[in-house]
């Protein structure tokens, strides 16, 4: 009777729990998540959108411009070098340390050193100078995400992992608010290297919290394994991509595309969206208000607004209705580009930009997540997200000469032609079945789970981080 009488509360203890207030208070972990998540959303702005508009601010042509959003690469390309992270321990910090805290400091460290070399670098004197220094903020800011992402894993069990995710996000969109609204407001009061300067100081939130956390580590033998090479190669990703191919067949490949244009028009067009509002004569303080904090809070009721589409309309209908708003919205930049600098006009544009962004946004990750199988998830969603990013980031560089040739109008009118394509694929292959999950057998039906850190070798891309509660998901929408 009492095994009977057991059963029924496994299964609710295996349940995620919801974030609370208390949460942060009570538990260590979660408040120092909440900063590292400040401090890996802080950095990723400042090379991009407040880094093309310091460029635009200072007069570099436009052509340079959309070739620099090539720094920011290092976060389309942090899994080539991820499972280093895990096998090589820093000299000296290691042992004081731990493998991982060692590595937060080392890159925290670093990034703030970057960013002081971008804030006294000139960009009309020293343009290599600051590229240099912003491809460094990447390298070292994509490294810190990849670390603080496996600390987050190993530090808590599955029940916890919803709320050190939602912490994670929350503390990112801190940091993305400060490092875009609060460096403009620096900026146009006191300059860009004052502004630069302060968010080198603001690394320091994530380096105390690395220095009190707690070390979560697993033992270089679980961490290396005992595998050959090529055996670890089929297994991390020949397999997961065999899955894929046998149950989606030839359709795969038009997956994988639908996947990489879905966003592209976004990738493609926010890079020159900031030198448009300075083209036009918008302020810093005016963009930093209604494009840096009103556009953010557009772009969250957004997110929202596709997570009930995906509720009450499903899956298929929200994938369209997303690819078709996203690449339409684009339409409002050009409808700014040929009015006047009003404060209305670019609120409009914003509001529309953002919100049908966000929308697509989620719709996209919850179809890549959709399309997962478990037991690859991990492996599948990471070729999935780097997929849908790296594109159009690509494409990104060559927006500058588009704009060059044409103007802002028209390259905003061609980003949102891109959409026709998507609508169509999405038509083609967005009824793709979801994923189907297998039978479970009574003994892993209600598997056991208990607070804290997890017993089992979870590595850095641990399927325990479901991809519905990734914060690197969270992130795909900014």
């Amino acid at each position: 009777m009492a095994a009977e009488a057991a059963t029924p509360e496994t299964p609710e203890k295996s349940k995620p729990r919801k974030l609370r207030l208390r949460d942060i208070t009570e538990d260590r972990r979660v408040a120092q998540m909440l900063a590292l998540g400040f401090s890996s959303g802080l950095p990723l702005l400042l090379v991009l959108g407040t880094f093309t508009l310091r460029l635009a601010d200072s007069g570099i042509d436009i052509k340079t411009i959309g070739l620099f959003s090539y720094v920011a690469l290092p976060y389309s390309l942090k899994f080539l070098w991820a499972p280093s992270i895990d096998r090589v321990d820093v000299p000296f910090l290691a042992a004081r340390l731990g493998r991982k805290r060692a590595w937060m400091v080392t890159t925290q460290v670093a990034t703030a050193l970057a960013l002081v070399l971008m804030a006294f670098a000139d960009p009309k004197d020293q343009l290599a100078l600051i590229g240099l220094g912003a491809f460094l903020v990447a390298f070292c800011a994509a490294t810190q995400d990849v670390v603080i992402d496996g600390w987050r894993i190993e530090a808590a069990g599955t029940d916890l992992q919803g709320i050190m995710a939602a912490t994670s996000n929350l503390g990112y969109r801190f940091g993305l608010i400060l490092a875009g609204a609060g460096a403009l407001y620096v900026a146009a009061y006191g300059g860009w290297t004052l502004a630069y300067l302060c968010m080198a100081a603001l690394m320091g939130v994530g380096l105390i919290a690395a220095l009190l956390a707690t070390p979560y580590d697993r033992p270089r033998e679980a961490a290396t394994g005992k595998r050959d090479l090529p055996t670890a190669v089929r297994r991390a990703v020949l397999e997961p991509l065999t899955e894929l191919h046998a149950r989606m067949g030839n359709a795969l490949f038009a997956v994988l595309a639908l996947v990489a244009l879905y966003r592209m028009p976004d990738f493609v067009s926010g890079v020159m969206a900031n030198p448009l509002y300075i083209t036009l004569g918008y302020g810093k303080a005016e963009i930093a208000t209604i494009v840096k904090l009103f556009g953010i809070w557009v772009g969250i009721a957004g997110g929202f607004a596709g997570g009930w589409s995906i509720a009450r309309l499903g899956m298929f209908p929200t994938l369209v209705i997303g690819a078709f708003i996203a690449a339409a919205s684009h339409l409002s930049l050009a409808w700014l580009a040929l009015g006047e600098p009003e404060q209305w006009r670019l609120a409009i544009a914003v509001s529309i930009e953002s919100l049908c962004g966000s929308f697509a946004g989620i719709a996209l990750i919850a179809y890549m997540s959709s399309l997962t199988t478990p037991g690859f998830a991990a492996t599948q969603y990471a070729l999935f997200s780097s997929l849908y990013a790296l594109p159009g980031k690509l494409v990104a560089g060559t927006s500058g000469f588009v704009v060059a040739a044409y103007g802002f109008p028209a390259f905003f009118a061609m980003t949102a032609a891109v959409g026709i394509p998507v609508v169509a694929l999405c038509f083609a292959v967005g009824r793709i079945p979801q994923r189907t999950a297998p039978a479970e057998s009574p003994a892993e039906a209600a598997p056991e789970t208990v607070p804290g850190n997890p017993t089992g070798s979870l590595g850095l891309a641990s399927a325990e981080a479901s991809p519905e509660i990734s914060p690197k998901a969270a992130r795909a929408q900014t």
